[in-house]
């Protein structure tokens, strides 16, 4: 085990900015594009089931509504090209 009261040799001293993140980046990419895209597919469920089991409700009216909301959802969250 390491002695937490030896001072580490200064080429063995953490560089701020050195260490390599790219792994780190496309795992917090992937954890918000699952995010962003699961909580729309959620979205669509609870309403085509709302819709398609209230009273006086049916599956006709719940899928156009779940395909709606899909639709518009997938408009405001996909990747946008970036500005120039």
């Amino acid at each position: 085990m390491a002695d937490p009261h030896h001072a580490p040799a200064d080429h063995d001293a953490y560089q701020h900015g050195s260490m390599e993140i790219e792994e780190q980046k496309a795992t917090w990419e992937l954890f918000g594009a699952l995010t962003k895209w699961g909580s729309l597919a959620v979205a669509a469920i609870v309403l085509l089931l709302t819709v398609w089991f209230m009273p006086n409700g049916g599956f006709v009216p719940a899928a156009i509504s779940a395909i709606v909301v899909s639709a518009v959802g997938w408009w405001f969250l996909r990747d946008k090209p970036a500005a120039h």
